[in-house]
């Protein structure tokens, strides 16, 4: 448990230095002097080296094991996001956002160690728990990022200065992340990686996964869930401002509750998709994905058509409990595709989420859609992912054993 809990605050952690710079970023615009194609590039951008990051993390967790790993990222994202303040011009933050994009792999270590410490029956609701409290840390960023630049404009720094030097703040976090996971975590229950190959030998990673339609069946779900969540992190604030007038600091709080939805929705899915489990095996957890992804395409469409501020939030929040329930019903699956090569399965399925964000981000970019037709066209995207999803085979002869079970 001790691990299980450095682990989420981790991901935690890393959603400061991920996305610091979401809720900074109209201030950022005039500072730069952004268009709206830039700031499509830059959103794209923040999730484009995660795409990468997370397979080759994925290979390393099989072989070096989570605990090395995870300190390795949190040193080497630090930087970046510690020297971001550094970039005077559109080309240079550009590369610094790229740079801080393969934070975004931590996810994967996330889920597979919480995968390595909990059996079978409750792996879904520990990988959706570790997984939700993580990425409430995109809530909380959107939340306390402007306060901290509101308190160094207050403090006498001009507001260039001020966004530049709130950036210090998440790569310090990172660093004291890094010293506990080093630390005050294990590997695995028996103990870590190393002490368990002078036994056991090196394990080997088994690459004929790749041709299981059901990995990338995965991708697609979290490309449309987990894609959107980051999309929707990146330009939430910026929505905000621009549609109905606000405060930095208040449409960070709005953009920041629907991050805050994840101390408890992706639990949400994670728990029913263990109980659906219990009864239907992955056929059950398949059909509850299909379902979750319908609702959550639905109230993107509903969030896009709203008509006043208020049903705005109404339906923002509805989509976020859809779209962060499909979130932890797909690693209640993705353990199981694989369980000896986790490592590699959870890192093709994550890489899909930030391939999503990054593919939504040109919608953000292009110059005829407004915002709202872009979150109305992924609506439809979701929507259209969710019947794949249904009529995908998750599980082969469990599914009729399963149901005998629960009949008689």
């Amino acid at each position: 448990m001790r691990t299980f809990h450095i682990t989420w605050f981790t991901f935690f952690v890393c959603f400061f230095g991920w996305f610091g710079l979401a809720p900074l970023m109209p201030a950022i615009k005039d500072d730069l002097h952004l268009d709206k194609p830039q700031i499509g590039n830059l959103v794209i951008a923040s999730v484009s080296g995660t795409v990468i990051a997370r397979l080759l993390i994925g290979r390393l967790c099989d072989t070096w094991g989570p605990r090395k790993t995870y300190t390795a990222l949190l040193l080497a994202g630090a930087i970046p996001v510690m020297c971001v303040g550094l970039a005077h011009d559109y080309t240079s933050f550009l590369l610094f956002r790229l740079a801080i994009s393969i934070i975004g792999a931590s996810f994967v270590i996330t889920q597979f160690h919480t995968s390595m410490m909990f059996a079978p029956q409750i792996k879904g609701t520990a990988n959706a728990v570790a997984g939700g409290w993580g990425n409430l840390g995109g809530g909380i960023t959107n939340m306390t990022m402007p306060l901290i630049f509101a308190a160094m404009v207050a403090a006498g720094y001009t507001k260039p200065e001020a966004w530049r030097y709130a950036m210090v703040f998440p790569g310090m976090l990172m660093l004291i992340a890094a010293f506990l996971y080093w630390r005050f975590t294990k590997d695995t229950p028996a103990g870590n990686f190393s002490e368990m190959e002078r036994t056991n030998g090196r394990k080997k990673t088994n690459y004929g996964v790749l041709k299981d339609w059901r990995v990338w069946a995965l991708s697609l779900a979290y490309a449309v869930c987990f894609g959107m969540e980051i999309t929707f992190d990146n330009v939430a604030a910026l929505h905000f401002v621009q549609e109905y007038k606000l405060s930095l600091a208040t449409a960070g709080f709005c953009a920041g509750l629907f991050g805050f939805m994840n101390l408890f929705a992706r639990a949400l899915g994670g728990i029913f998709a263990d109980k659906i489990g219990k009864l239907y095996g992955l056929w059950g957890k398949g059909i509850l994905l299909a379902l979750v992804l319908l609702l959550e395409g639905f109230g993107l469409i509903l969030f896009a058509k709203s008509g006043s501020f208020g049903a705005a939030i109404f339906f923002m929040i509805l989509f976020a409990l859809f779209l962060k329930m499909a979130n932890g019903a797909t690693y209640a699956i993705t353990p199981f595709i694989d369980e000896k090569n986790v490592g590699l399965v959870s890192g093709i399925v994550g890489a899909g989420g930030n391939v999503g964000g990054m593919l939504f981000g040109f919608l953000f970019k292009a110059r005829g859609i407004t915002y709202a037709d872009a979150f109305s066209y992924i609506g439809m995207i979701v929507i259209g992912v969710s019947l794949i999803i249904l009529v995908t085979r998750f599980s082969k002869a469990e599914r009729r054993v399963r149901i005998k079970v629960a009949i008689g």
